[in-house]
C-alpha cells in the first residue's frame, strides 16, 4: 500500500485513522482525504511533534495497513 492507494480508499481507512489518532475529529478526516501532507500537519498540530515524528507515525499507518492487507489477500479474503 502507498500513499496513492490509501488516497484512493481513504472513506475504507478513516475509521483506523481516528482510532490510531483519537484527537483528529471526522471533519479533520474529511480534510485530510488521504493526503499525507494534510495528515502530517494535523498530526503535528494535535499532537505538538515535530514534522519528522509526524511523518515517521505516518508511514507507520501505511506500513500496518498494508499488512493488513496482506493478511486479508493470503487469507482469501481479497
Amino acid at each position: 500500500m502507498n500513499w496513492d492507494q490509501l488516497h484512493g480508499k481513504w472513506k475504507q481507512y478513516k475509521g483506523s485513522a481516528k482510532v490510531r489518532w483519537g484527537k483528529l475529529t471526522d471533519d479533520d478526516l474529511d480534510v485530510i482525504d488521504g493526503s499525507r501532507q494534510q495528515l502530517i500537519g494535523k498530526l503535528q498540530e494535535y499532537y505538538g511533534i515535530t514534522k519528522e515524528a509526524a511523518e515517521k507515525q505516518a508511514e507507520e499507518f501505511v506500513d500496518t495497513l498494508k499488512a493488513g492487507h496482506e493478511q486479508a489477500q493470503r487469507a482469501g479474503r481479497i
